[in-house]
């Protein structure tokens, strides 16, 4: 099958490949000619690219002092727990 005759389900996993920079230069140039030519596409290329910058940005911010003092006492009182009842 030539890269002209696949459809757009071909393209789907591809697209979440290319945002991750994991193919190789004729997959790229296949993926991208297709988004050139496939509105529906581009638009998902768009939302995955937005939703991934997203998780980036949320995943690089630290969280407050007090919310994570909270979060490893919930652990620790869990830990505590878990240990009595072995």
């Amino acid at each position: 099958m030539s890269h002209h005759d696949e459809s757009c389900a071909d393209f789907i996993e591809r697209i979440v490949y290319l945002l991750d920079n994991e193919l190789d230069e004729d997959d790229v140039h296949a993926v991208k000619e297709h988004l050139d030519r496939c509105a529906p596409c581009l638009e998902r290329y768009d939302v995955q690219r937005t939703v991934k910058s997203l998780v980036a940005r949320s995943c690089s911010e630290a969280a407050p002092d007090t919310l994570r003092q909270r979060v490893l006492l919930s652990i620790r009182e869990v830990h505590i727990r878990y240990t009595e009842q072995s």
